[in-house]
C-alpha cells in the first residue's frame, strides 16, 4: 500500500475493521489447531477417543482462516496479483492497480451477491457432526466480497488520486 494515505473517518473504520480481522485470523489459526491436534493425538495414542467433530470443525476454521487471509492480502495489495512489469512508473503502477482493481471488483460482486444466496441457503441447515449452522461458515463468503469491494475500492481510490496528480 502507498506510504501517505489521506486520512478520513472511512479509512479510519477500514483500518479499525482491518486490525480486527487480522485478531480473527489469528483466532482462526488457534482455533485450527486444536481439532488437528486431537485428531492426530486420537489417531496415535489410546489416550483419547476418536471424535468425529474434529474434521468438521478443522473444515469450518480453515475455510474462514482461508477467507480472512484472501481479505487481507487485497487490503495489502499482495493477492491477486502477477508482477509482470516490476518496474514501472509510480503513475503507470496507478493505471495496472485501475485495471487489475476493476477485475478484483467483478469477483467481489460475484462473491457478495452469490455468496448471499449461498448464505440463505444454509439459514435453516445445521452441520451433521457438530451440529453447528451452516451459514456460520457459509457467512464467510458474502463477507469477503463486501471486504473486497472496500478495500480494493480504496486502493483504486488512492491510483485514482495519484494520476489526477494528487498524494495517494
Amino acid at each position: 500500500m502507498t506510504e501517505s494515505r489521506r486520512a478520513g473517518p472511512l479509512r479510519h473504520l477500514a483500518d479499525a475493521y482491518a486490525a480486527l480481522l487480522r485478531g480473527l485470523l489469528g483466532l482462526c489459526v488457534l482455533v485450527l489447531v486444536f481439532p488437528v491436534s486431537l485428531q492426530v493425538f486420537s489417531r496415535y495414542t489410546a489416550l483419547i477417543p476418536h471424535y468425529i467433530w474434529t474434521e468438521e470443525m478443522a473444515r469450518f476454521a480453515l475455510v474462514w482462516m482461508v477467507m480472512l487471509g484472501a481479505i487481507l492480502a487485497v487490503r495489502e495489495g499482495t493477492h491477486f496479483i502477477v508482477d509482470v512489469f516490476p518496474l514501472l512508473s509510480p503513475r503507470a503502477n496507478a493505471v495496472m492497480e485501475l485495471v487489475s482493481g476493476s477485475f478484483v471488483l467483478v469477483m467481489a460482486v460475484v462473491f457478495l451477491v452469490w455468496g448471499w444466496e449461498f448464505t440463505e441457503f444454509a439459514f435453516y441447515r445445521i452441520s451433521e457432526m457438530a451440529e453447528l449452522p451452516l451459514w456460520l461458515i457459509h457467512v464467510a463468503w458474502p463477507i469477503a466480497g463486501f471486504s473486497w469491494v472496500l478495500f480494493m475500492g480504496q486502493r483504486m481510490a488512492d491510483a485514482f488520486t495519484l494520476l489526477r496528480g494528487g498524494a495517494a
